[in-house]
């Protein structure tokens, strides 16, 4: 297990997104319970779903162990998962709340 071929984008994907927040968007998005609850919810859907898919016994999606960390939790889930699944709803919110401060920019004379 050397984890290149998905915990190594897994991770780069989160300290992206977290350094182009910190850095370039600038939102605030993490400092709102908002933004958090909407994580909470993501993960609710996430973890029975992802968790169905995923589990050993009878998996529908199959990853090459050689290329994950060979943690899975809870349910046999890639830890990887939730990793990229973070990454991609949060630059999707970031991106939203940015169009929407920059749009209220406009707005305001």
């Amino acid at each position: 297990m050397n984890g290149i071929g998905y915990t190594v984008p897994a991770v780069v994907a989160v300290i992206v997104v977290i350094a182009l927040e910190l850095a370039v968007l600038r939102t605030g998005l993490f400092r709102r319970a908002a933004y958090w609850i909407s994580m909470v919810i993501v993960l609710g859907f996430q973890i029975p779903v992802d968790g169905w898919l995923t589990k050993l016994s009878a998996p529908i999606v199959i990853y090459n162990e050689r290329h994950t960390s060979g943690v899975r939790f809870p349910f046999d889930i890639p830890v990887e998962d939730f990793l990229f699944g973070w990454a991609m709803v949060t630059a999707v919110l970031l991106l939203w709340e940015r169009r929407r401060l920059r749009d209220r920019m406009k707005e305001t004379p």
